[in-house]
């Protein structure tokens, strides 16, 4: 009997109608939802199938997936992306959402055109949050703050009085709001050299020049300030409070009023919302369970178990949300906030906007030059769409291609049957099968989409065929001028130093360790090797954060060891040779074990007659070193060297993860480059892959360079 009940259920079970949701949450953010999704089943019957994908991917597989109806029935996302979402066709309206059950400015986000779409779960915004134990009253205006943080801050033990993440443009923005700024002029377009802008990048450069902030600040390093008692103030959202040591007693506070203005630091409010896919193919089912996930018993989940600021009115009211203070004083801070606008134009601000800010504060553009700076470079990201052109001249010429190709093979085979030109056609194809249905799936066929799609040019999910405008547009640097960091050749000299100077190091400390470590009479030569492999056993991207935390130039490692030996600080991204030479040190430091232990290695082939016959003949070690060693580690050495100037031309991590491209992107590779216009600029997949073309075409021609150097081939 029991077993009968156990089919009937999975019968039943398999019967029952599914539902699949997407999110970026992890931790109790995820643990909340999973709730709520098994609370959604209890009461309707419907399985739900819950998916975590990254945050920073989600949007991409979205835009990918749900219009070739692979992707889920709800997904939760932000509504920075809803216009966007919307001109692709891939979020459906809400049918059901009731804007007198949510806070007023969720739901005005969630507008688009007198349409409503999604429906909203939390708010997130930017407040004030003040260390108790150091007994500073709130600060209600920037006069008050500025006092606050002039007696809190010591710089000489490395206290300060605020902290928050100055580079970055959703940072800064209610202080560029607060100084009266406007982000669009009434067309639409955004405008960025205003005084205003000028205003709030004075205010915030003298408050890091008299040293009440820190420099070059990440969300770490915030953290551990505010923990550690040594920033009396952080700027930051909800999520803080997850990062805050539980022993440190804090208050959560309004940003200040702009006290030359009178205007309030107005934050952006994010609004994160259950949006319902265009192509599900049960409608009424998902508009259930988004409005689900967004009130009553859900929602108090989300807040006790996730942390979230709910978007729901109700909630408010719930006992167990009333007296979380935390709850409740972001809920204040909302009221002030400014719904982060959801045009398309909104996404082409922040690059420009964090170009514009880091320069200043790293004390290579004036305040008052800084708007200009963004300007300019705005306009060279934003190009317009090329002119669409026709694909049927490219489709004939490929296929003309084809049938010369073919005619010719005939033409060479002419009057030889096949099995008599290739009598061991059938087992040498059986053998090279599995190794060329792998090259042709991992090789091939990505090559040939990559080829096709850099002909096409990609605006918001619509792909328009434009020939070789996007090869073009880059050859002539449009937009920009060829000695500025946009242009092509500019980055591929920056490539091509990048590569040379890091092989020519690598190379250098290899072989001259090696060369210590093959000495028959070196003591602990084993436990030397070993040392001297980790940085290369040690994953690049992680070698790449501790690096960049010891560049820091005013907590780093390096610039502590430059103080003691009596030598200033250095700023080590804001100037190109630095930022370019921190990361030539980082790759150094990855790279030399490589070509220790292939040195190493032949070294030790070497037949020690030799030497023994130079001495003998009175010749000297740098002769035994040019004439035998040089000559006999080639053949072991040079392949080596071709390999590794491969590798080091496309490492991303440690150009994007130790000088993200500082300063201004002057130190971007090619390929970190392509990487940007990808994923970073409107999401421009045909000019990224043209870029990724002619990377190809430089790394072929490189190739047949070395393949003379090797003798592979007659020169």
């Amino acid at each position: 009997m029991l077993f009968l009940a156990l089919l009937s259920a999975s019968i039943a079970l398999a019967d029952a109608p599914v539902l699949k949701l997407w999110h970026g949450y992890r931790g109790g953010e995820e643990q909340a939802i999973e709730q709520a999704a098994k609370a959604f089943t209890a009461l309707t019957g419907t399985q739900v199938e819950l998916l975590a994908v990254p945050y920073d991917a989600l949007s991409s597989k979205l835009t990918s997936a749900i219009p070739h109806e692979a992707g889920p029935d709800v997904f939760i996302f932000a509504h920075e992306r809803l216009r966007q979402f919307h001109r692709m066709k891939i979020v459906a309206p809400s049918v059901a959402l009731d804007r007198s059950k949510y806070l007023a400015p969720a739901v005005d986000a969630l507008e688009l055109d007198g349409t409503l779409y999604g429906y909203p779960l939390s708010i997130k915004c930017l407040a004030l949050f003040l260390r108790e134990d150091r007994g500073f009253a709130a600060p209600t205006t920037t006069a008050e703050l500025e006092r606050l943080l002039t007696q809190a801050a010591d710089p000489s033990k490395n206290q300060f009085g605020l902290a928050y993440e100055a580079g970055d443009f959703y940072f800064h923005a209610p202080i560029f709001f607060g100084f009266g700024g406007v982000l669009f002029k009434p067309d639409g377009r955004s405008q960025f050299d205003t005084p205003a802008m000028t205003s709030s990048m004075k205010w915030v450069k003298s408050l890091q020049d008299r040293k009440l902030m820190p420099q070059e600040v990440s969300g770490a390093l915030v953290k551990t300030l505010f923990n550690e008692n040594r920033a009396a103030v952080v700027i930051s959202g909800p999520w803080f409070t997850g990062e805050i040591d539980p022993g440190v007693p804090y208050s959560i506070h309004p940003l200040p009023i702009v006290s030359d203005t009178g205007l309030p630091m107005a934050p952006f409010l994010g609004v994160e919302a259950a949006f319902v896919s265009s192509r599900t193919r049960q409608p009424e089912l998902a508009q259930a369970f988004a409005k689900f996930l967004s009130l009553g018993d859900a929602t108090v989940t989300r807040v006790t178990l996730g942390r979230q600021i709910p978007a729901e009115l109700a909630a408010y009211e719930n006992e167990v949300v009333a007296k979380d203070q935390m709850i409740t004083a972001f809920r204040a801070v909302a009221e002030r906030g400014t719904p982060t606008p959801n045009t398309l134009e909104m996404a082409r601000v922040w690059e420009p906007m964090k170009l514009a800010l880091r320069a200043v504060l790293q004390g290579g553009v004036a305040p008052e030059d800084a708007g200009a700076l963004a300007d300019r470079r705005y306009r060279a990201l934003n190009r317009e769409a090329p002119p669409t052109t026709s694909p049927l001249p490219w489709i004939i010429g490929i296929v003309i291609g084809l049938l010369a190709f073919v005619g010719y093979q005939l033409r060479a085979g002419r009057g030889t049957s096949f099995a008599r030109r290739f009598p061991e056609a059938g087992r040498g194809l059986l053998y090279v099968a599995p190794a060329a249905t792998g090259l042709f799936v991992l090789v091939i066929i990505p090559f040939v989409i990559g080829l096709s799609l850099s002909l096409f040019h990609h605006d918001a999910g619509d792909y328009t065929f434009v020939g070789l405008a996007n090869f073009t547009d880059i050859l002539t640097s449009k937009g920009y001028r060829i000695t500025e960091p946009l242009s092509f050749y500019f980055t591929l000299v920056v490539t091509l130093v990048w590569t040379l100077a890091n092989v020519v190091l690598h190379v250098s400390i290899g072989l001259f360790l090696a060369i210590l470590l093959k000495d028959p009479l070196l003591k602990l030569r084993g436990v030397y090797r070993v040392l001297l492999i980790v940085p290369w056993a040690v994953p690049n991207y992680i070698t790449a954060m501790m690096w960049k935390g010891m560049f820091h130039q005013q907590f780093g490692a390096i610039n502590a060891i430059l103080g003691h030996l009596g030598v200033e600080p250095v700023s080590w991204f804001t100037h190109w040779t630095t930022s370019f030479a921190a990361n030539v040190i980082t790759n150094t430091w990855l790279g030399f074990p490589f070509m220790m232990v292939v040195s190493l290695g032949a070294l030790q082939s070497i037949p020690t007659d030799l030497y023994e016959a130079a001495e003998v003949d009175g010749a000297s070690k740098w002769t035994q070193f040019r004439r035998i060693t040089l000559p006999l580690l080639k053949p072991a050495l040079l392949p080596a060297v071709i390999l590794g100037s491969v590798w080091t031309f496309n490492m991303f991590n440690i150009i994007y993860l130790v000088s993200g491209g500082e300063p201004g992107g002057g130190t971007d590779i090619l390929v970190s480059e392509a990487y940007r216009w990808a994923f970073q600029r409107n999401e421009q997949y045909g000019f990224a892959a043209a870029y990724s073309v002619l990377i190809f075409f430089v790394l072929f021609a490189w190739s047949q360079v070395t393949k003379r150097l090797s003798g592979a081939e007659p020169a």
